[in-house]
């Protein structure tokens, strides 16, 4: 498991694109702002864990194991909730969800539209940057500014936040198709969504301060959906990942999905340009 809990500041803290910073019982946050509409990011110390679920977990599926020791080199910045729409749309100026709420997760985005996404938020930060501080400007940072999609392995062991159960308050999942009692009091799944997405941050977070990790929406990843059998010893630097891969990693089950489906270990994969009802993301910073 975790080898690293705690999480540690260091010069690069707090970071450049950061609106306000602090420190509290889940450790170091860092908030963006574009336009006045607030994102918070966590940051997720490194460390080890074990990706995928054990033989004799309820609900597993065939392509959660082996369970395997991965090795998460560099800590990261994760954001608390799953993007919304007020977010999205300070960055697009649009907002694609079926279900619309400016608090609720945006939803319907494709692969790629999220790489578009995260690509004009890291122009909009690094031009805010210049107009403060010219000399901070790095002829690659617009580029590959630091917002991102978290890789598979990341997005599963910030999911965990040091625990191996179905779920990341410790929980097993014991009702895996009913109202789960475990599940119900971390995240929007069928047994309590009355199939409809719902407002983000309003279920127990983990012991990181990340919130509907299970549940909700369908977050993608940013690499593909990799076969266990030859697993890696640690997670691939996330700019390695993205490839050309026309399927791609999803994480975290959704409002419209049973209990099992929601687990830490769960995932799918889903075309990069597909979009659906119950499927959104989650940023990542380097």
């Amino acid at each position: 498991m975790n080898q690293d809990l705690q999480p540690q500041a260091s010069t690069g803290f707090p970071p450049p694109w950061a609106s306000e910073w602090g420190e509290d019982q889940n450790g170091l946050y860092a908030c963006l702002s574009v336009s006045g509409v607030r994102m918070e990011m966590r940051w997720i110390p490194s460390g080890r864990f074990l990706m995928g679920s054990p033989e004799h977990e309820t609900g597993r599926r065939s392509n959660e194991g082996p369970q395997h020791e991965v090795r998460i080199v560099r800590g990261f910045w994760l954001a608390s909730t799953p993007c919304t729409q007020q977010f999205y749309e300070s960055v697009l100026d649009q907002n694609p969800s079926a279900h619309k709420g400016p608090d609720l997760p945006v939803e319907q985005v494709s692969w790629h539209t999220v790489e578009s996404f995260y690509q004009q938020l890291n122009i909009l930060i690094t031009t805010e940057r210049y107009k403060h501080d010219p000399t901070s400007r790095d002829e690659n940072t617009q580029a590959n500014g630091p917002f991102r999609l978290p890789t598979e392995a990341e997005w599963e062991y910030a999911c965990r936040a040091g625990t191996g159960s179905a779920f990341n308050d410790g929980s097993d999942c014991s009702l895996p198709v009913g109202l789960d009692p475990a599940l119900a009091e971390l995240g929007w799944f069928s047994g309590n969504s009355k199939l409809s997405t719902h407002r983000v941050g309003q279920k127990k977070p983990n012991r990181w301060g990340l919130f509907d990790m299970h549940g909700g929406v369908w977050e993608w990843c940013a690499d593909d959906l990799r076969p266990y059998a030859t697993p890696p010893t640690s997670s691939p630097e996330p700019s390695s990942t993205t490839g050309s891969g026309q399927w791609r990693a999803l994480r975290g089950g959704s409002a419209f999905e049973i209990a099992e489906v929601c687990r830490s270990a769960s995932r799918r994969e889903y075309g990069s340009n597909g979009s659906a009802k119950d499927l959104g993301f989650r940023l990542a910073a380097t």
